[in-house]
C-alpha cells in the first residue's frame, strides 16, 4: 500500500487467529410437524414481537408443532448468562426440545 510520502506498510488481517476448530452442524429434522421448539432470548431486541410471530407462521405451516417460551430460560445475555448457556444442553434434554430458534438482538 503506497502513501502519499512515498513509504509502504504491511497489510494485515483484522480478524485475529482461529480459537478452536469448526465442528459439523447438528442433523436437522426433515420437517417441524410434531417437533417441540425452544426460543432463547437475549432480552435485547423484539423478540417479545418476533416470536409470536414466529410461532404463529410456524403453527400454520406445521399444525402439530409445539414451543418453549423463552421464559422458561432466562436471557442469554447479561448477569446469569454462563450459567443459563451452561445449563441449556440438559435443559434441552429435559424438556424433550428438538430444536432451538436463538434471537439476539445487535
Amino acid at each position: 500500500m503506497a502513501t502519499p510520502a512515498g513509504g509502504t506498510y504491511p497489510v494485515v488481517w483484522p480478524r485475529g487467529p482461529k480459537a478452536g476448530e469448526i465442528s459439523p452442524l447438528a442433523e436437522r429434522p426433515a420437517s417441524l410437524d410434531g417437533k417441540k421448539i425452544a426460543f432463547l432470548w437475549d432480552y435485547l431486541f423484539r423478540g417479545d414481537e418476533i416470536f409470536p410471530m414466529l410461532a404463529s407462521e410456524l403453527t400454520a405451516r406445521y399444525p402439530g408443532v409445539e414451543f418453549v417460551g423463552h421464559e422458561t430460560f432466562g436471557s442469554t445475555h447479561g448477569d446469569e448468562e454462563h450459567e443459563i448457556v451452561a445449563n441449556l444442553p440438559e435443559r434441552l434434554r429435559e424438556m424433550e426440545v428438538d430444536a432451538v430458534i436463538s434471537g439476539m438482538g445487535c
